[in-house]
């Protein structure tokens, strides 16, 4: 099973979150991963955090390199999910 890592929103009562911008990938493509680690952080005009894996598996893709900006719920990349999550 494939799993899509999406930028969240990270919008509150008075902030909407229009883009968030990849800053840096912390894995690469083919690199294993385990669920909880940190895989790539993102920034948005209020904050700057690091995304989790939700599964452990393969970075199979990156569809969106560091420095873009894009609206949350784009998906940044893949994961293919290991037999042994």
């Amino acid at each position: 099973m494939v799993i899509d890592i999406v930028m969240p929103d990270l919008s509150t009562l008075d902030y909407i979150m229009e883009k968030g911008t990849v800053v840096r990938w912390l894995k690469k493509e083919g690199e294993a991963i385990q669920k909880g680690e940190p895989i790539l952080e993102i920034m948005s005009a209020k904050v700057t955090m690091e995304i989790e894996a939700q599964t452990s598996g393969i970075l199979t893709r990156i569809l969106v390199t560091e420095g873009l900006e894009v609206p949350p719920g784009t998906v940044l990349g893949i994961i293919k999910q290991s037999s042994l999550h």
